[in-house]
């Protein structure tokens, strides 16, 4: 394992190996992301093309993964009179955009609740894995908040119907009903969160990074396009023409571990 930097914010950092791991770590308000918080998410998330992160896991400490924006720090800033500024309409970056550019694999380690912001943290990752026992909602309609992100996110990620449904009344989706309808990758005992999202994290850096890499951009981008048009995407360096083809193929037949290069 690598050694835990924690952040005055409450994020802690970790490296082990290629993986990144990073928690929230602010329990006693369930998590609830503070500007502070969010920066320094967005700074770190940033930072993995630079350090050869091949996956990241996001988690959070205590009973709750994310309990969304610090409501506390919101109503302060409205007392004070400040302007209060749209998710997209901020000088600084939206923390769950970077999510979904982050060129690897990003998994969320769901060990608690993810409600509102949380929830929409949890939807920005790739993969998600989560106990029985976990909810997950967006209540910003009852409170007069937009959840711009999981309105636009969640009815990509489920039927249009249910995920109007989970908007227009902010009511709980248990994790039974999010692996049934395709949200979750993984229902796990409680204990086994963490490591469950750390294995996967950890096959999937075993991989060639610049395969996965591809696969990434390429099913993100290709999306909603049509068949032809996908297909000739042709994102980011090509493993086809990569060393590390070369060495996988040779490992292979070798019956060896490969050994990645990146190139």
């Amino acid at each position: 394992m690598g050694d835990a930097r924690r952040q005055e914010s409450g994020l802690v950092v970790e490296d082990r190996g290629h993986v990144r791991v990073l928690t929230l770590d602010r329990p006693a308000q369930r998590n609830a992301l503070s500007s502070a918080l969010q920066a320094d998410l967005v700074e770190q998330l940033l930072r993995v093309p630079e350090d050869d992160v091949r996956a990241v896991v996001l988690t959070g400490n205590g009973p709750a993964f994310c309990a969304g924006f610090d409501l506390k720090e919101i109503r302060a800033a409205d007392e004070r009179g400040e302007r209060f500024r749209p998710p997209m309409g901020r000088s600084a970056r939206a923390v769950f955009e970077v999510v979904t550019e982050v060129p690897v694999p990003v998994i969320a380690a769901l060990n608690g609740p993810a409600v509102a912001g949380g929830f929409e943290l949890a939807l920005a990752c790739d993969l998600r894995v989560a106990s029985a026992g976990v909810h997950f909602a967006l209540p910003e309609a009852a409170i007069g908040m937009g959840a711009n992100f999981g309105s636009v996110v969640l009815p990509k990620r489920i039927p249009m119907g249910i995920a109007l449904e989970l908007l227009f009344t902010g009511d709980r989706l248990t994790a039974e009903d999010a692996q049934r309808w395709g949200l979750l990758n993984r229902l796990v005992h409680p204990d086994a969160v963490l490591a469950t999202a750390l294995e996967l994290a950890e096959r999937i850096a075993g991989n060639a990074p610049i395969s996965v890499r591809r696969m990434k951009e390429t099913a993100v981008k290709a999306l909603e396009l049509p068949l032809w048009q996908g297909l000739r995407l042709d994102v980011g360096p090509n493993p086809y023409l990569s060393e590390d083809r070369k060495e996988g193929i040779a490992a292979r037949l070798e019956k060896r571990a490969p050994r990645w290069s990146g190139r």
